[in-house]
């Protein structure tokens, strides 16, 4: 698969602070990345690299087949970029917000007009078109706020932290836009997220931490890696369990009438189900999480 961003030993300091030390990866064209730490992890400041807000102290950074430092110009052309704030005017429409930001891109007339009329389309806001910008929910301001990155036909789509403080139902909608631009419009979407369950949904995952890329891999490598299933068994007799786990030095916690096993490998269940099954009301196996995964690499919450 053909790599549309590709990141070589990037270095950027503040002063005497290592923002970046050095960290290297790609992206495959058409692909989900998710690129993912803690606050302060030199996250944003990479993302800034990338789409040419801010300058590298060292490394080598290719988008779309051109060379940061050498054709800014066409980096941006080639990205489009939804910032966690809102940029645009309240007192617009959303109409009206589109056209002003499509005339930055000195493009004829009809053209834009089919530019406007394809985002509004794509993102499913066509019937809020004529409303003020600053009226919109939550949810239709983030659509429309990815309308607007769309109207010079992006490449590539920076995503940062695209559905913080949305209800589950609006977060929804926005992926329904967010995956129709993937699948349907073949875009590459850079995502940054505290939403582990939306990092789930990356075709690559990379986290970084302190600067440096501590772990990278698809969503399953990394909780078949970092994390544990786990086993949970609610007894008819608490007794009796609590006695049978420990005569098999089974480590074990208890939380009132449930007792939690965290498990080395998944297959270990049947084990345990087996040697007790007499004594159990009922029993689930829960796959690790990505949640679970990224703390065990990080040491701390993505939230902290």
């Amino acid at each position: 698969m053909e790599r549309i961003i590709e990141v070589k030993n990037l270095k950027k300091n503040y002063g005497n602070v290592e923002a970046v030390k050095g960290i290297d990866f790609y992206v495959d064209s058409g692909s989900l990345f998710a690129f993912l730490g803690p606050n302060g992890a030199g996250k944003s400041t990479t993302i800034n690299i990338l789409s040419t807000l801010l300058t590298k102290d060292e490394g080598e950074v290719e988008v779309n087949g051109f060379r940061l430092g050498e054709h800014e110009d066409e980096i941006r052309s080639s990205i489009g970029i939804v910032f966690q704030e809102g940029v645009l005017d309240p007192l617009l429409s959303v109409k009206e917000n589109l056209e002003v930001r499509g005339s930055f891109y000195k493009m004829p007339k009809e053209v834009l007009k089919e530019r406007i009329d394809k985002a509004l389309k794509t993102t499913g806001i066509e019937n809020i078109a004529s409303r003020k910008y600053g009226s919109l929910s939550g949810g239709q301001k983030r659509r429309t706020d990815i309308a607007r990155a769309l109207l010079h036909s992006p490449k590539i789509l920076f995503l940062d932290e695209p559905t913080t403080g949305l209800d589950p139902q609006t977060r929804k909608n926005v992926w329904t836009t967010i995956m129709h631009l993937k699948t349907e419009e073949k875009m590459t979407i850079f995502l940054t997220t505290h939403y582990m369950e939306e990092a789930d949904m990356a075709d690559y995952v990379v986290i970084i931490d302190n600067g440096e890329v501590v772990a990278k891999g698809t969503p399953s490598y990394l909780k078949d890696t970092f994390s544990n299933d786990i086993l949970r068994i609610k007894p008819k007799n608490t007794d009796e369990l609590e006695k049978y786990l420990t005569a098999k030095s089974i480590r074990f916690e208890k939380k009132i009438d449930v007792f939690i096993i965290r498990l080395e490998h998944t297959l270990d269940s049947i084990d345990i189900i087996n040697g007790t099954k007499e004594n159990i009301e009922s029993f689930q196996v829960l796959n690790g999480t990505l949640d679970d995964a990224f703390i065990n690499i990080t040491g701390k919450e993505i939230r902290e």
